[in-house]
């Protein structure tokens, strides 16, 4: 690429490390061979008395630590330093706020919790693999993952437009034997349908059963039932069920992968039956029909 035509700024800590999408100005910096420390402040103007509107006067900071993107192979984390009103009029004492920085009680920032839902979506990291880049506990990367995963997908209304193919199977995810080991996964198939896209997911339903997905149909609009053309599913019978009694206007079909799947399970009971006449014994690598 040529560099004739770009337009360089001054190099600058705060824009590079993306502090000022969240309200900061990076103000130190100390730096090692394990970590990164930026020493931030808010750029905002001081706030007003929350029980008076009163300004009020500076007494002190306090600091507060997140997890922010890592930089060059090590964890960067961010040192907030949070000033500390009184207000003159009322005597109340309150803290910055930094909710523009991270969510309350977070030891994450937004833009870490971005990078970490991108770390797994995108680039297939496991969470042992984020939560080391980040340097933070295992639940703690899970818990900021799993809540913006919910706050993109789960809680957008609009996901749920335009589908008119659904795909539902269920899925182990718990590979103990304590607690329900299956959840009920539900796809969007409208893109593969009609080759837009890839297909996409819509909810995780608790446990596998008849009445966990007719409920969960239930629960859409009647105007998005009516909508819907297919259900693909496995040969689950209460999957068919339920699609038959809350859809009034789908067909329901078997995915491609359990139909090649049962006719490949019935090709290979053909072939014992057929190895068995035959020769009167299992099939071995050098017979014929496996050459």
């Amino acid at each position: 690429l040529s560099m004739v035509n770009h337009t360089f700024s001054t190099p600058d800590l705060s824009s590079f490390c993306q502090l000022n999408k969240l309200g900061l100005e990076a103000t130190g910096q100390h730096l090692d061979k394990k970590r990164t420390i930026i020493e931030c402040r808010f750029t905002k103007a001081p706030e007003s008395c929350t029980k008076c509107g009163d300004f009020g006067l500076s007494r002190g900071s306090v600091s507060r630590r997140l997890a922010h993107v890592p930089f060059g192979h090590r964890p960067t984390t961010l040192l907030l330093r949070i000033r500390r009103w009184r207000c003159a009029n009322c005597k109340h004492f309150w803290l910055e706020d930094s909710t523009c920085a991270a969510p309350p009680r977070s030891k994450l920032s937004h833009g870490a919790i971005q990078w970490a839902l991108a770390a797994i979506v995108v680039d297939h990291l496991s969470v042992s693999r984020v939560a080391d880049h980040l340097n933070v506990s295992w639940h703690t990367a899970n818990s900021a993952i799993i809540n913006e995963g919910q706050r993109l997908l789960f809680n957008d209304p609009a996901r749920f437009d335009g589908v008119t193919v659904l795909g539902v199977d269920e899925h182990v995810w718990r590979h103990t034997r304590y607690g329900d080991k299956y959840v009920t996964v539900v796809i969007d198939l409208t893109p593969v349908r009609n080759r837009t896209g890839s297909a996409r997911l819509l909810d995780v339903l608790e446990g596998r059963s008849k009445q966990a997905f007719k409920q969960w149909l239930q629960d859409r609009p009647k105007s998005w039932r009516d909508g819907i053309e297919i259900v693909a599913m496995d040969g689950f019978s209460g999957f068919k069920s339920a699609s038959d009694e809350t859809l009034e206007n789908a067909q329901t079909v078997l995915d491609p992968f359990h139909v090649v799947r049962w006719a490949g399970n019935a090709l290979d009971n053909c072939r014992r039956r057929v190895q068995q006449d035959t020769l009167g014994r299992r099939g071995h690598k050098e017979d014929p029909l496996f050459k």
